[in-house]
């Protein structure tokens, strides 16, 4: 096996995920911002252009980093971070999605139509006028969401997982491109230290990362 790697926040997650398992895995880098990614041999690949991506021995590629994440999690079951048991797993999954489905692609799009708009323009459709509005969700979000959480010190409770490592990567991504979350959040503000606290956050950020640039 072999991942095919970046600077940015969705190979990152990954990245967190291999270091909390204890797995290591040989990686080849793609270079998202000369477009590598959106050409071939890529493609080849990862017909929908994006990182990261898992070449298997066979040769088959599985794309979407959750996706990756849960085939190690079946190949790899301890430490769960997905579930051990089929309730542990739909609370995983809950988290996850709330914090995509409500935030994080928020966040995603905000960066692609403001602070990355010279970057994307002519690869992407991107809606300038659109930026403002998906910022001012995500943050709306951010609220509803700290409002549900609860005394357990993850996302999912007692359990740190892969909810936690999504929506950490993405809000410490957001903070470095001009979104910081309200820090007076009073759970998601200690929660995202906790997580910062971790071994795996510092050491998951890429190594092209410079200091006042994007963390991903």
């Amino acid at each position: 096996m072999m991942i095919l790697d970046a600077l940015s926040p969705a190979p990152r997650c990954l990245r967190m995920f291999l270091l909390e398992k204890g797995l290591r895995l040989p990686m080849q880098q793609v270079d998202v911002f000369s477009g590598e990614n959106r050409q071939a041999p890529y493609l080849a690949h990862n017909p929908a252009g994006q990182t990261p991506a898992l070449l298997l021995d066979d040769g088959t590629c599985i794309a979407e980093s959750v996706a990756i994440m849960e085939y190690l999690e079946e190949r790899h079951r301890a430490p769960a971070l997905i579930g051990a048991t089929p309730e542990e797993r739909a609370a995983t999954r809950q988290w996850q999605r709330r914090a995509e489905l409500n935030v994080t692609e928020h966040i995603h799009n905000a960066y692609h139509w403001a602070e990355g708009l010279a970057r994307f323009t002519g690869r992407i459709p991107v809606e300038p006028e659109a930026a403002a509005a998906l910022k001012r969700v995500a943050q709306d979000r951010l609220a509803w969401l700290d409002a549900m959480l609860g005394d357990g010190p993850w996302l999912a409770g007692e359990r740190f997982t892969l909810a936690d490592i999504w929506l950490y990567v993405w809000l410490d991504f957001g903070a470095s491109v001009g979104q910081p979350f309200d820090h007076a959040l009073a759970r998601l503000t200690p929660w995202f230290e906790r997580v910062a606290a971790r071994p795996s956050a510092q050491a998951s950020l890429h190594p092209a990362c410079k200091p006042g640039g994007a963390r991903g």
